[in-house]
């Protein structure tokens, strides 16, 4: 408690709700009730899937077997399809590819996209207005599958990881929504260390990126999973089998294609459940997005609102 004039005051709580305007109306209990049982069946909805998916990875073939399929109540848990999984095979390499692939490829768009970015929010930078609408034009209009494809092909991309990379590195939605933020900085704090005698590099690095800590984490993010979850390019551009990423290789093990050595004598033996192993891989795909995605969601309303709203 602190004292204004004599008058004890409550100190702000940072994790209290904020104060309702004056013209908006309390809610009703039973429009409070209402909301409450729609976010429930919007978390049951979302959840029921990835319980089903998490508790098959987890049985064993018997359990599997007497569940006729997906389990919904685990019967003991055993992590041989895991085991089996990260014993070193071709899910093992696929897994470490996609993580190498999705760390440079973001390190490699982030900085792309940023430098790209903080030069179209300079207005008096040079081509500033020519660049920007070439880029919203990509957004419209695209040379099409065959002409990329042979533009790769053309460049010696075919059967390398920077077909993975290169092709998709950049997004224009992501530019503008960093312009758009960058836009939003003060131009006076930028001129002070201007005078002072910082460049763009320094004033980029150590004032603009600073205050831009939502949208970087946002994008980030955005670029991450984009890269994790792709599969496209991969099918598209690699014919080598050892060089796929993870998700080319779940799709493999979904669809009953071939599986790699190891997995397909033990589901032959009978010691692991081919379904198991699919849904296994399932959880390791989405494992990292997982993790991840709560450390940024704090920032997602201040990181994309204040980009397209000042954009």
């Amino acid at each position: 408690m602190s004292t204004v004039v004599g008058k004890p005051v409550d100190k702000p709580r940072p994790w209290a709700a904020p104060p309702r305007p004056a013209w908006e109306e309390e809610p009703s209990k039973a429009g409070l009730a209402g909301k409450g049982i729609a976010l429930s069946f919007a978390c049951l909805a979302i959840l029921f899937p990835l319980w089903i998916v998490i508790v098959t990875s987890l049985s064993s073939r018997k359990t599997i077997d007497e569940a006729g399929g997906l389990v919904l109540v685990p019967e003991g848990i055993t992590f041989i399809a895991y085991r089996e999984l990260l014993s070193g095979g071709q899910v093992t390499r696929a897994a470490v590819i996609s993580i190498l692939v999705t760390l440079a490829g973001t390190l490699f768009s982030m900085a792309v996209s940023v430098l790209c970015a903080y030069g179209l929010s300079r207005s008096g930078s040079l081509g500033h207005r020519w660049i920007l609408m070439t880029l919203l034009a990509t957004m419209f209009f695209s040379a099409g599958l065959i002409p990329t494809y042979l533009l790769v092909q053309s460049l010696g991309l075919t059967d390398s990881y920077l077909a993975l990379v290169l092709p998709s590195a950049v997004s224009v939605f992501n530019i503008l929504v960093l312009r758009g933020f960058f836009m939003g900085i003060s131009q006076e704090l930028v001129d002070s260390a201007r005078i002072d005698g910082a460049g763009d590099f320094r004033i980029l690095w150590q004032i603009v990126m600073p205050l831009s800590r939502a949208v970087l984490a946002v994008i980030t993010l955005f670029y991450a999973v984009g890269y994790w979850s792709a599969w496209f390019n991969a099918s598209l551009y690699l014919n080598d089998q050892d060089m796929m990423p993870l998700q080319n290789v779940m799709i493999q093990l979904v669809q009953k294609q071939e599986a790699p050595v190891g997995l397909g004598q033990a589901i032959k033996t009978g010691q692991l459940s081919g379904l198991a192993v699919q849904m296994a891989v399932m959880v390791m795909a989405l494992l990292p997005v997982a993790v991840l995605s709560p450390f940024v969601q704090r920032h997602f309303k201040k990181g994309m609102l204040t980009g397209a709203v000042k954009g």
